[in-house]
């Protein structure tokens, strides 16, 4: 999952919450541009832990204060919601990209997901 600073944030790296088992990396581009992505631990991750790290970072670009948006593809949104056990949402995303309708999803896509399937 890739993760869009705001103009004013000038890094965000770390864990943005205790527990979920992912943390934000930045990571320089051959041009020298920092891209700022989502990094699984090396440790223990709740069954949960990736999902709810996509919902905190989906929700921190409500007020744009330090990220403007996300981009999350299909498949690691689709394994994210079947690890957390929110089988139906995790079949819906994959029928999305099956049917061409969706590949990438983004913050308004994933509070609107989280908000349609209850989760």
């Amino acid at each position: 999952m890739e993760v869009i600073l705001s103009e004013q944030c000038l890094s965000l790296t770390g864990m943005l919450e205790r527990g979920l088992g992912y943390s934000i990396q930045a990571r320089h581009s051959k041009k020298g541009k920092v891209r700022y992505y989502s990094q699984r631990s090396k440790h223990s991750v709740p069954y949960d832990g990736h999902w709810r790290f996509i919902v905190l970072c989906a929700e921190l670009t409500r007020n744009k204060l330090y990220i403007t948006d996300i981009k999350v593809g299909w498949l690691e949104l689709q394994t994210a919601l079947y690890e957390a056990r929110h089988f139906t949402a995790s079949e819906q995303v994959r029928r999305n990209y099956a049917d061409k309708c969706k590949v990438t999803y983004n913050a308004r896509d994933i509070l609107n997901l989280k908000t349609t399937f209850g989760l």
